[in-house]
Parts: C-alpha cells; sequence; structure tokens
C-alpha cells in the first residue's frame, strides 16, 4: 500500500472570520478520507502565530484548540515541510500538500498562498494572483467586464477621500457601500439615501482602507460551484431567498430568516448560463482547484456578476459542499479531488 499524503490544514487567522474558519476547517479535517490522507492540523492565532495542533477535531471547531499541550509553536519555511518546535529543537514535518481553509484577509487574498508556494508545497486551491484580484472587488469587476459580463456600475472611495456624495448622487439611490478587500459580509451596509453614505463608508472603512460603492442590482443572488484547474466541474447553481436587504454575516451562518435553494428555481436554460458565465469568470480571474462565483439574476434574466469567494465556506450550511452534492460529488469526494489537483492528478 503507498503511504498516506501528509495534509497540511491550515486554519484560524488574523481575519475577522478567524470562527468560520474553524467551522470550515472541521468539516475539512472530518470529511478527509483518512486512508489516503493524513491531515497535519496548522492554527494560526488571531494575533499570527503559528502552531502544530494535534488534539482532537471538536476542539478546533469550539475554539478551544490553542490551549493546553496540544498545540506546539510552527512555521513553514523555505522548504516543503513545517518546522515544529519540540524538545528544544526544531521538528521537521515533510508536506505533500497545504489545505488552507482560511477566509478574508490574511488568508484569502494571496498572502499566505504566497508562502506557501515560496515553500515549494502544493498548494490547494487558487494562487496568489487568483487570491488578490478575486479579493478586490473593483479590479475583480474589470477583468470581468471586459470578458463582456455584465458587472454593477460602481467607484472606488479611499479613506481620505472623503464621502464622494457628488459620485453616489450620479449612481443613484439605493446603494451598497463595501470594503473593497473583506468578506462574509463584513461592514457591507445598504445606503437607502444621502444621509446614510457617511456612515456606510466608515463601516466599510473598518475593514478596508478603500471601499467600494455598487448600484442595487435588482432581482437574487444565484452562486456556482467550480472545481479543477484544466478541466472544470461545476455545481447545481443555488439561489439565495432574502428576507433583508442583503445576504448579511449573520444570515449566511445562521439562516434565520433567509432560505438557500439547491438547485436554484430557474429554467434549464437559465441554469447553464448561470454555469457557463460561472466558468467564464473562473478562466478570466486565474482561478484554479476551487471557487464559488456568485452572481445576480435581474427580474428581466439578465445575469450581473457579484463576486468569487477564492476559499468558500465550509460548514454546514455552506453553499459550495452542497451545491456540488446537487450535481453528485459527495463532500468526501469533493475534499479529494482538491487534494488530487494540488498533486497533480486532475479531477482525480
Amino acid at each position: 500500500m503507498s503511504r498516506k499524503l501528509k495534509i497540511a490544514v491550515l486554519f484560524g487567522g488574523r481575519s475577522p472570520e478567524y470562527g468560520v474558519s474553524l467551522q470550515s476547517a472541521a468539516a475539512v479535517l472530518r470529511h478527509m478520507d483518512r486512508r489516503a490522507y493524513e491531515p497535519v492540523m496548522v492554527g494560526i492565532s488571531r494575533e499570527g502565530s503559528w502552531f502544530h495542533y494535534t488534539g482532537p477535531v471538536s476542539r478546533v471547531e469550539d475554539g478551544s484548540w490553542l490551549s493546553g499541550e496540544t498545540s506546539r509553536a510552527a512555521l513553514v519555511p523555505g522548504c516543503p515541510a513545517l518546522l515544529v518546535w519540540a524538545e528544544g529543537t526544531l521538528r521537521p514535518i515533510p508536506l505533500d500538500a497545504v489545505f488552507p481553509v482560511l477566509h478574508g484577509q490574511n488568508g484569502e487574498d494571496g498572502t499566505v498562498q504566497g508562502l506557501v508556494e515560496l515553500s515549494g508545497i502544493p498548494l490547494v486551491g487558487c494562487g496568489v494572483l487568483a487570491s488578490a484580484l478575486c479579493m478586490d472587488k473593483d479590479r475583480a469587476h474589470k477583468l470581468v467586464h471586459a470578458a463582456g459580463i455584465a458587472v454593477p456600475e460602481s467607484f472606488v472611495v479611499r479613506q481620505t477621500e472623503g464621502a464622494a456624495a457628488e459620485q453616489a448622487e450620479a449612481l443613484g439611490y439605493p446603494l451598497f457601500v463595501k470594503p473593497l478587500r473583506a468578506g462574509s459580509s463584513f461592514g457591507i451596509t445598504r445606503a437607502a439615501k444621502p444621509e446614510d453614505l457617511p456612515a456606510a463608508l466608515e463601516a466599510a472603512f473598518s475593514y478596508s482602507e478603500q471601499a467600494i460603492v455598487e448600484t442595487c442590482v435588482p432581482g437574487f443572488e444565484v452562486g456556482c460551484a467550480v472545481l479543477g484547474s484544466e478541466v472544470l466541474t461545476v455545481g447545481e447553481p443555488d439561489e439565495i431567498a432574502l428576507s433583508g436587504d442583503f445576504f448579511s454575516y449573520g444570515e449566511k451562518y445562521s439562516l434565520k430568516t433567509s432560505t438557500i435553494h439547491v438547485p436554484a428555481r430557474v429554467t434549464a436554460d437559465r441554469r447553464r448560463q448561470i454555469q457557463e458565465n460561472a466558468k467564464i469568470i473562473y478562466r478570466v480571474l486565474d482561478c484554479r482547484g476551487f471557487a464559488r462565483v456568485d452572481q445576480f439574476l435581474t427580474p428581466e434574466g439578465r445575469l450581473v456578476f457579484n463576486e468569487v469567494n477564492t476559499i468558500p465556506g465550509f460548514t454546514a450550511h455552506s453553499r459550495y459542499p452542497n451545491m456540488m452534492k446537487a450535481a453528485g460529488l459527495s463532500f468526501e469526494r469533493v475534499i479529494s479531488s482538491l487534494i488530487e489537483l494540488a498533486v497533480g492528478h486532475e479531477n482525480g
């Protein structure tokens, strides 16, 4: 029997999405095929320190992983191994791949991806360029628009530039104000009138030095899970039925009043269009491995690009694994396929 591949699963991190990362990582660890892979759990504290964690997965999930003797200081150096501080010396743990399950800044934006690539370790998921582009809403929109896909009208405001009232008035209210580089709907506000704009910008600036102000696109959001690098597999598109103005952070992870329909309640032709658009966007932004592509479907049947999540959630409520499940791929098969892609076996 061939040896098990050692896969470093990174979780935690310095972004506001630390808690979501713990939930996602726990799900990935539980659905990893232990006959083929040996997970090496690597937690990153809120302060940015790295640790090799050897305790139960349940303590990753409940957030108590960092306490006790099950976490030892570690780092990924410029070689294909994790260095762990133990008994007064650094002990190398060779790695076959690194699977970042990190959301938002300092995890999904190309920073960790660059560190892994410098170390020469195969990386699960998108690389530096795609991660950085997809985190930057303005630049992602510009590239996708150049490819012929509609995007919301928008403009970018720097924290030092003021309220940009004239530009907002020209777009027309209501507007959405978002941090330029953040995830999980942190810092997003719907500005219904000019008086709402200053507070909305302040909320966005608390997560990013720049904000993007977008027109409000009528209709609802549809998502599409994409897996692959050369050969692409797409999941069943989903649909978000909102009860409020937008899919907030609380709704994304609790679904208290909103509903996600998988598959989306659209025609077969519209379903194919959502999937084809998703593949075009995935290619344009240089994605590989996996990503979730989100678009708006207007009442007139027009698709408008929203964003790409290069490390989408993997929690019990998460859209990516559920879309793939609806297309016939189990959570276990998805995780195995992602690892196989990283180590050089296209789509398993």
